[in-house]
């Protein structure tokens, strides 16, 4: 798992939603060769901005991926897909080679 220095930015004009929701289950294998699932109904709070686009962290759990090590990772999405991971305990990103196409709705802020 490659990985490169990144530094979120939050970004107070920006289009994100407050939190997303995931409606379908999404499988993804990384590079690695590990595998891991978003849940279904599992819900995201927006962290901040990368260049590679919004970053997503979890609301009451923790989301790892495993590489040579297991890594603490927020979602970065791009135009409704997973393109890699936001690894906050390293300030480091991790792209995905192939995007993973997320169905994902709004949450209310109650």
């Amino acid at each position: 798992m490659e990985t490169a220095p990144a530094k979120i930015a939050l970004v107070t004009s920006t289009q994100a939603p407050a939190q997303i929701r995931v409606l379908k289950k999404a499988h993804i294998t990384l590079d690695t060769g590990y595998e891991r699932d978003i849940a279904l109904d599992s819900i995201w709070r927006y962290a901040g901005d990368l260049p590679q686009g919004q970053v997503f962290r979890p609301v009451k759990s923790v989301f790892t991926i495993e590489g040579l090590q297991v890594h603490e990772a927020y979602l970065v999405i791009s135009e409704a897909a997973l393109v890699g991971f936001y690894l906050p305990g390293e300030s480091n990103y991790s792209a995905l080679s192939h995007h993973v196409a997320l169905t994902i709705g709004n949450v209310s802020n109650d």
